[in-house]
């Protein structure tokens, strides 16, 4: 990537986060750096593999994304053979905001702002159907969301089989904007100006509803690791949802809220019941907490988020 000088050299540390890449810090001459080499076979216990080629439209993504709202995403150094080169965010100044969740910070008025950011990608993306032919990722996605997610819970689940393989089959349907696909706390950092986004390997050009239920999923699911911040947590969501959709502008926003309602249930299960469990729910008790309120959603869909926050306040308050 022409990185590095004839002569030069550099040291490199490993970087925790993530299942699905090995990251570095690298420090080049002329300052340190991001790198970030996608995993043939993600770091879990179950089989779980997917393309290294993520990579180039993880970069694809991103270019996107900064074209959509300049800032919003780590500046890119460089892409080649699997590996991507980009800014280096010094945690200084650059706060992660599951760290921050984790902590009991919730903040509702970045939640929002996280919310819009997405939105405005969504918009601009949807914008221009060109922008389709540049994500043929369908196999991909399905590799990396959907089947790890929805179709190995169905197999926990034969009972709620149909209803989740409805879910994929929804969510292929309706290709309508570039799409992040981990839209995590993990992958969000609080900057100085705003959000910044990291890890679009699962970049997919999609149901722009996947995005946001993932993300009101992990918002969910902090309740059951940081107890005290719930109410925090329960406004974020709150937050989130409304800025997201005022800024739907490509659809009608109850038609896209409907299929995000439908899909969180889908996913709350997961987080407990698929290929990627959530580290922090460790006791059966949380575990049944979660399949009570997504087995009872799936078995009877609502069609609003708020619906769906009312029903996990009402299983996990005392």
């Amino acid at each position: 990537m022409r990185l590095l000088g004839a002569g030069d050299s550099a040291r490199g540390v490993a970087l925790t986060g993530g299942v699905s890449s090995d990251i570095w810090r690298m420090d080049l001459p002329g300052g340190p750096i991001c790198a970030k080499r996608a995993l043939a076979q993600l770091k879990v216990a179950a089989v779980w593999q997917a393309p290294v080629i993520r990579n180039q439209y993880e970069a694809g993504w991103m270019r996107r994304a900064a074209a959509a709202v300049p800032g919003c995403v780590p500046e890119i150094l460089g892409q080649t053979d699997g590996v991507l080169a980009m800014q280096f965010l010094p945690e200084a100044r650059y706060r992660l905001w599951k760290a921050a969740l984790r902590d009991g910070v919730a903040d509702p008025v970045f939640a929002a702002e996280v919310a819009r950011t997405l939105a405005r990608i969504h918009a601009s993306t949807a914008a221009d159907p060109t922008v389709a032919g540049a994500f043929p990722t369908d196999a991909i996605f399905y590799a990396i969301r959907l089947e790890p997610y929805l179709v190995a819970t169905a197999a926990r689940h034969p009972d709620l089989a149909p209803a989740l393989q409805a879910l994929v089959a929804n969510t292929q349907a309706n290709q309508r904007a570039l799409v992040h696909g981990d839209v995590s706390p993990k992958n969000i950092l609080i900057g100085p100006d705003g959000p910044v986004f990291l890890d679009a390997e699962c970049a997919w050009w999609g149901d722009p509803a996947f995005d946001v239920a993932f993300c009101l999923n992990h918002l969910l699911l902090k309740c059951l690791w940081t107890r005290g911040a719930t109410a925090g947590f329960l406004a974020c969501f709150a937050a989130f949802a409304a800025a997201y959709l005022a800024g739907v502008t490509w659809e009608p926003a109850a038609a896209l809220e409907a299929r995000a309602a439908r899909l969180l249930p889908g996913l709350l299960l997961a987080r407990v019941d698929g290929k990627s469990p959530v580290e922090y729910i460790q006791t059966d008790e949380q575990r049944n907490q979660v399949r009570k309120v997504a087995r009872g959603l799936l078995a009877a869909p609502v069609d609003r988020l708020a619906a769906v926050r009312a029903a996990w306040e009402k299983e996990i308050t005392p």
